[in-house]
């Protein structure tokens, strides 16, 4: 008698995608607060060492990035 090989079909295969749609939604939000931050960190007009640029705007980056860490590692 000879014996079956059975493999394992595709179909019964269960295929999870690591990130979810609210991950990448997080993913982009955060993306968004760090480009905001540099925008206000760039400024167009005013002193160099404004409050804004100088503790605003790298606070607001600084989240964008533990917003972005958040956002990888929420299940």
């Amino acid at each position: 008698m000879t014996q079956k090989h059975t493999t394992p079909n595709k179909e019964n295969q269960n295929t999870e995608m690591v990130f979810t749609r609210k991950n990448y939604q997080l993913l982009l939000i955060s993306i968004a607060i760090v480009v905001v931050g540099f925008l206000l960190m760039m400024g167009s007009e005013g002193d160099i060492y404004d409050t804004r640029r100088t503790l605003i705007a790298p606070i607001v980056v600084l989240f964008g990035f533990t917003f972005g860490i958040y956002a990888v590692l929420k299940k």
